[in-house]
């Protein structure tokens, strides 16, 4: 007994060995790789800060071109994120709750626009929305304009990042536990009030977390925008779009509109993750 317990020792101990030197193989192997792509996101984005001075960030921020481009991004980031929510949430709810035909059907068209080119966003909402478009020429005999105007800025925001929202708001409501909802019915509540006062509040981790992250998509639109709205000032540019047209003459405003839209996109990730954390440990 003795012996078979001794063979079995040097055996997992043997075992062991060969488990860690495969391992520091493997790290060998994969931490040049690692630090390579790690490198390759950082250094163009530590790029950006080394290339201008904080005396020229701050001028470049003077700028009305600069101005009037951070203003209408954030307005128009704002109020496309509102409409996601307003009509993506009962979207969400029914398709996390309801089996019906043409589900599947539902759930590609709302992701479609993640994978769909940003460039054939924006002619598709041209052909809709447009003088000559299928709902446009409907709108132009009431002398109602839609392309071209800040409003054509919303609609493209919207289409571009409204999954974004509904598809994390559909696994918040997927992951909310069903008895406390049927515990609240059972107390006289009804389904609006069930829906407002235990599942929404259940859910509501993933539903702001969604929320953010269509409002860093909206934000950084530049495809849809300038094909569907246009490239004006003060009515349709908003940030990417003047970096786009500032890089043609001064580059200081680029970058500084870079720099900002990069703090935005950090803060929105840091934010997103301390959320999802936060939910996990409750």
């Amino acid at each position: 007994m003795d012996s078979t317990q001794s063979r079995q020792h040097r055996r997992s101990t043997w075992q062991n060995i060969v488990d860690w030197t495969g391992k520091r193989r493997l790290l060998l192997v994969l931490t040049p790789l690692i630090l390579l792509f790690l490198l390759f996101l950082v250094i163009p984005i530590v790029s950006l800060f080394l290339r201008i001075t904080p005396e020229a960030f701050f001028e470049s921020l003077a700028n009305p071109v600069v101005i009037d481009a951070l203003i209408l991004s954030l307005g128009t980031a704002t109020v496309s994120t509102c409409i996601v929510i307003l009509m993506g949430t009962p979207l969400s709810y029914l398709n996390a709750r309801a089996t019906y035909r043409g589900k599947e059907i539902v759930d590609t068209l709302v992701d479609l626009p993640i994978v769909m080119p940003p460039a054939v966003a924006g002619i598709a909402l041209l052909m809709a929305f447009g003088r000559r478009g299928v709902i446009g020429r409907y709108l132009d005999m009431w002398g109602v304009q839609v392309a071209f105007t800040t409003f054509a800025v919303i609609l493209a925001q919207v289409f571009v990042a409204s999954p974004f929202f509904i598809r994390q708001a559909r696994a918040s409501f997927e992951a909310v536990d069903r008895t406390y909802e049927d515990a609240a019915r059972t107390l006289g509540a009804g389904r609006l009030r069930v829906f407002f006062r235990v599942t929404v509040p259940l859910a509501w981790a993933g539903l702001v977390s969604g929320a953010i992250l269509t409002f860093a998509r909206a934000l950084g639109e530049f495809g849809a925008t300038i094909m569907f709205a246009g490239n004006f000032q003060g009515r349709t540019q908003t940030m990417p779009l003047a970096i786009y047209t500032t890089m043609q003459g001064d580059l200081n405003d680029a970058i500084s509109l870079a720099i900002i839209l990069v703090i935005i996109s950090f803060a929105v990730i840091l934010l997103v993750k301390y959320i999802t954390r936060r939910t996990f440990r409750c």
